[in-house]
């Protein structure tokens, strides 16, 4: 579709009142619109044969589509605008406020980085208690009916002598109290107390160095641990339990438990739960038996109520729906970055569209359809949305990596699903933020917007 007045229209135009990118690419823009652009006639006059051969044709285009209507077949429409140059019009109209792109960019930025930043931390906790509860080596847990399946939560209910019970059961071989204590002194974790012997018989410890207990108040730490700030080693003194003096006596590879295990009896004994246990672990001679012990355990006086599980239904409840609070959390995260994100770029639009008022004017009487006005104000939300994903998704591996520095038994979990799900929802809270500027910049009438100062 060509203009052969438009380079006219443009030389006419008082172009003082409009931003100078706009003027360059609108140039382009014209170029590509009339073939007369660029010689700059202001005056110059029409060729009027010129203009009804461009009108002949129009009418003989419009006359095909009809008889092609007519046949029940679909004209062919060529797009109007020459969308590569109204690309870089979006590109100049985002530099020419840079300050404000930018601010455009960091909302969208920080949106993704509070989303995945909550979800890898919940989920990075999720799997690693996953992880280190399977890597104990049992096949059930006893735990009494009421408590919960989270460890260290439940106190210390049962007796711990009722381990040795269980291990005179058929089929089991290992029996092993543990008492288990959720703590926040210095930093939030779970403390083990075990017995030694049974607890290592589960599955052998891999000492990297040292060995097992020698006194009541040593410990057992992970690797993990063991490089956790400025790195500790065996031999040290670490406080545990309301400012305990524990002295390291060995150091084991991670996945048993717990990072820090003491004797289960001082456990106990700092706790005020002498001779208790928060949950029993058995070993069987074959895991086709765990049933058997199940049914067991079940039919014998006064623990027909309690828990029996496999470790693998245990392990199967580790889902974020299981934990109180980890969906609320996330919902209410996700919607303060929507929001966020929604009225930075709808605040961010809605001014560009009213500065830009004479160039959607310019634009339109150039014959720029409705749909064109959208699409120039929808990509440049969509590049802002572009960058600010990305930026995000980097900003978020930074966190990660401050965090390992910070606390580096901390478990920060990324997924591609999340990443996915961030992505889309951010872009998701930015184009509808700019869908309302976009409809007002279309709806504007062009004869309005020439004259507007």
């Amino acid at each position: 579709m060509r203009f052969p007045q438009a380079s006219y229209l443009w030389h006419s135009t008082n172009k003082s009142t409009i931003s100078p990118f706009f003027i360059i690419v609108l140039e382009g823009v014209l170029c590509g619109l009339s073939p007369n652009f660029g010689r700059r006639q202001p005056w110059r006059r029409i060729d009027v044969t010129r203009t009804n051969q461009v009108d002949s044709q129009a009418q003989s285009r419009h006359r095909r589509a009809v008889t092609l209507e007519s046949e029940g077949r679909k004209p062919v429409v060529r797009p109007a605008e020459p969308y590569p140059a109204m690309n870089k019009l979006v590109i100049a109209n985002l530099l020419h406020r840079p300050l404000r792109s930018l601010i455009s960019v960091l909302a969208v930025a920080i949106e993704v980085v509070m989303i995945l930043s909550i979800v890898a931390i919940f989920m990075g906790m999720l799997d690693d208690q996953k992880e280190r509860t399977n890597g104990i080596g049992a096949d059930l847990v006893v735990s009494p009916s009421n408590a919960s399946f989270m460890n260290g939560v439940g106190g210390a209910p049962m007796s711990a002598k009722l381990a040795e019970f269980l291990h005179g059961l058929p089929h089991v071989t290992v029996a092993s109290p543990v008492i288990t204590n959720f703590s926040m002194a210095g930093s939030v974790e779970i403390l083990y107390g075990i017995d030694y012997r049974s607890y290592n018989a589960l599955k052998p410890f891999v000492f990297l160095s040292g060995g097992p207990f020698q006194g009541p108040y040593d410990v057992i730490v992970d690797d993990v641990f063991a490089r956790a700030g400025q790195g500790h080693h065996v031999g040290e003194t670490i406080k545990i339990l309301n400012n305990h003096p524990f002295r390291i006596c060995g150091i084991v590879e991670s996945g048993k438990g717990g990072r820090k295990l003491i004797p289960i009896d001082t456990m106990g004994d700092l706790m005020g739960a002498d001779g208790k246990a928060s949950v029993i672990y058995l070993k069987s001679d074959n895991p086709a038996h765990d049933g058997l012990i199940i049914d067991e355990i079940h039919g014998t006086k006064g623990l027909a109520d309690y828990k029996v599980q496999t470790m693998a239904d245990l392990i199967a409840l580790y889902t974020p729906s299981r934990f109180p609070g980890f969906d609320l959390a996330l919902n209410v995260v996700i919607s303060i970055a929507v929001v966020v994100g929604f009225l930075v770029i709808f605040q961010s639009m809605y001014t560009a569209v009213l500065e830009r008022t004479r160039e959607i004017g310019i634009l339109k009487s150039l014959g720029s359809s409705n749909l064109t006005i959208v699409s120039v104000v929808l990509r440049e939300t969509a590049f802002l949305a572009v960058v600010g994903v990305l930026l995000g998704i980097a900003s978020t591996y930074g966190v990660r990596e401050l965090l390992r520095m910070k606390y580096s038994t901390f478990s920060f979990e990324l997924t591609a699903a999340w990443i996915g799900w961030g992505t889309l929802i951010a872009f998701g809270g930015a184009l509808g933020g700019s869908l309302y500027p976009a409809w007002m910049a279309a709806r504007k009438d062009a004869i309005d917007a020439l004259a507007y100062e």
